[in-house]
């Protein structure tokens, strides 16, 4: 049986001869619409008559939720562009669409590629190749332009709902990290209330992960775009903030924070990410349809980091949501391996010897251990919220900044130099 496949690439000079070439049986490949934009395509998907769709770069209003559509819909997509349009094929990746290949190919290179999408083969044939590792970085300063060598890595800081001190752990992590010399990258991306820009003094207006993921949903992410969005707070340093009200969730799209994410790692060694707390799916409880989905950016960055970090409080009522959101995360995502961080340990809430019992209890109840006990130090936490610093330009001398700066120089394997500070520039 002929595998149908619909096209959308009209406006372009060799359409009609590529679906005559399409059509021919020997091909195995039948063309039961040609699509004239992005509203037809999604129409033709969901009559449940085409397997595949191919499509170009200039298709107009064509974008990374499109793509998330057609896919939900179960059609596999395959790109086209012009010979030699590297940025064009570099968009349609960020987009979704994984196989992309140059308009001159063959017929039946284009229709194995389509077979392939639809079986889940190998990406191959005439494939323009991935050009980004070859794009410059264009509009980065002097102390920026070297990149990392490789992929950087990318920490989630996670935890249960609550206060266990999220934000805190995360501004703390990408701050020492930035004073060992590590180019670093914080990322604000709780939907439910992020504030590392009111913590870190930021005060700015226009959230830059949203409009990050706003270009990464068009295509037009990169490497330069990203660092022009972030704040440079320090050499080593950017801030990428997050949303300045909880309603605007839906920017947040989990395909455009999966693209931010990657461009991220070109842009830093050591990508720390603020998530919320929240894992519940009920979106696709409520909904017959593709509908947006409040936690997909947790979902998201917890699938997509190196390293989850749990961040726990230290007394009885803290513990015993952590042990319900490491179930909850085993269930929703199997394969992500956190490692707990205990904050605010203190004397009171957990009698005895509050490390040996929290340990205990997080392996017997949870299978976890602790990675790092982080004291409990509120006279330099509010100086902190305060002054809108970091604890190391506030509170050198603190005990929650060594356990600060240990777990940063473990985490993105930097060496801890000591008793070394520096001095922040904004």
């Amino acid at each position: 049986m002929a595998l149908q496949v619909f096209t959308a690439v009209t406006g372009a000079s060799w359409e009609s001869e590529l679906v005559g070439a399409l059509d021919r049986e020997d091909h195995g490949v039948t063309v039961v619409r040609r699509c004239v934009d992005v509203a037809d395509l999604l129409a033709a998907a969901t009559t449940g008559t085409g397997q595949a769709a191919l499509l170009s770069a200039e298709l107009r209003r064509l974008d990374g939720a499109a793509v998330a559509r057609l896919t939900a819909a179960g059609i596999a997509v395959v790109g086209l562009v012009e010979p030699g349009d590297t940025r064009a094929a570099d968009r349609l990746r960020q987009l979704g669409v994984v196989r992309v290949l140059s308009a001159d190919a063959p017929a039946e290179e284009i229709a194995r590629a389509l077979r392939d999408a639809v079986s889940g083969g190998p990406v191959g044939g005439h494939d323009v190749g991935d050009p980004r590792s070859a794009l410059p970085v264009l509009g980065l300063p002097p102390e920026e332009s070297t990149r990392p060598a490789g992929r950087g890595r990318v920490v989630a800081v996670w935890g249960p709902t609550g206060a266990p001190g999220r934000t805190t752990v995360a501004v703390g992590l990408a701050d020492e990290a930035a004073r060992l010399e590590v180019s670093t990258l914080l990322v604000d991306a709780d939907v439910y209330g992020g504030v590392v820009a009111q913590v870190l003094g930021l005060l700015d207006e226009s959230p830059g992960v949203a409009a990050a993921a706003r270009q990464a949903a068009a295509g037009t992410l990169d490497v330069a775009a990203l660092a022009r969005l972030a704040w440079a707070v320090d050499p080593h340093l950017r801030v990428l903030t997050g949303l300045a009200r909880a309603d605007r969730w839906p920017e947040l799209r989990p395909q455009a924070v999966a693209v931010v994410l990657e461009e991220a790692r070109r842009l830093a060694a050591l990508t720390v990410v603020d998530c919320g707390f929240c894992l519940e799916a009920d979106e696709e409880l409520s909904f017959d349809t593709a509908a947006p989905r409040r936690n997909g950016a947790t979902l998201t960055v917890l699938e997509e980091a190196d390293e989850v970090l749990c961040v726990s409080g230290a007394d009885p009522v803290a513990l015993q949501r952590t042990v319900r959101a490491l179930a909850e995360l085993r269930e929703v995502l199997p394969d992500v391996e956190p490692v707990v961080v205990v904050n605010q340990l203190r004397r009171g809430p957990v009698p005895g010897d509050a490390r040996q019992e929290i340990a205990g209890a997080l392996s017997r109840f949870a299978g976890r251990e602790v990675r790092a006990f982080l004291p409990s130090d509120r006279r330099a936490t509010d100086a902190v919220l305060a002054a809108g610093r970091t604890l190391a330009e506030v509170a050198p001398a603190s005990a929650l900044r060594t356990g600060l700066r240990t777990l940063a120089a473990q985490l993105s394997g930097a060496t801890e130099p000591g008793g070394r500070r520096r001095r922040r520039s904004r």
